[in-house]
């Protein structure tokens, strides 16, 4: 160009080739089960009710032994948790269930302290200590097909039998020992003329027999109950 000359440039565009590429996340085995917990504590039957013991995720990765307890721990201190004790004690007082607790308030916060003190123990020995000793899975895992029969032979199977860290099916040791363990326990703290070991068998043929009730209920109501039923997070 010459002095005194203008251009007018044209508009000039550069194509950018474009690359298929593919990310891959991997997450560790630790991560996965921690992503599965966050979405199983988000269940919660009507809106409120904890629902964490129950995986919809059929092939969900084990939890080592601090997820075990996070997860007892979380359930134990739920307000929902205080609230139906309360509505329990309160049955019990009603009917006078182990009457050597008297009535009045102080019946009932004997009553209470009774029966959270079964949730407490039920959920730290029976699906947190014991599990994490003989690496088995506390929590039931939804079936959710077949016909009526196999769900409900497998839910009331699923008082007795677990799956086990390695993901094969077992006697559930943990939970039917558990049962045992926190019903002997009790012994500490209900009436002395209530005491023994007729207690600590009625307390454990209680747990297991409401275990089985539960997973008839997890297979058959509750999930429909659940909204946040379908968050789970499978295996990459």
């Amino acid at each position: 160009m010459h002095p005194g000359e203008a251009f007018l440039v044209p508009q000039i565009m550069l194509a950018i080739p474009t690359v298929n590429t593919e990310v891959r996340v991997t997450f560790t085995h630790v991560e996965l089960a921690e992503a599965q917990i966050k979405d199983e504590e988000k269940q919660h039957v009507l809106g409120f009710i904890p629902n964490y013991y129950v995986s919809y995720t059929p092939d969900a990765v084990s939890l080592n032994t601090k997820q075990k307890f996070e997860l007892a721990w979380k359930t134990t201190i739920n307000p929902v948790t205080f609230a139906l004790t309360g509505v329990a004690a309160g049955f019990e007082q009603m009917q006078n269930q182990y009457s050597g607790y008297g009535q009045g308030a102080q019946g009932y916060a004997k009553r209470y302290g009774a029966t959270y003190a079964d949730v407490v123990t039920g959920n730290f020995i029976g699906a947190a200590l014991l599990p994490s000793i003989m690496k088995q899975d506390p929590r039931y895992f939804y079936k959710g097909t077949g016909t009526r029969k196999s769900r409900i032979l497998y839910a009331l199977a699923n008082s007795v039998i677990c799956k086990g860290d390695n993901g094969r099916w077992q006697p559930n040791y943990s939970g039917v020992l558990g049962s045992f363990a926190a019903g002997g326990i009790s012994n500490l703290y209900y009436p002395a003329s209530d005491r023994g070991v007729g207690l600590t068998f009625e307390n454990a043929a209680i747990t297991i027999a409401a275990g089985s009730a539960a997973n008839i209920l997890q297979e058959f109501v509750i999930r429909k109950l659940t909204p946040n039923a379908n968050q789970s997070t499978s295996h990459p």
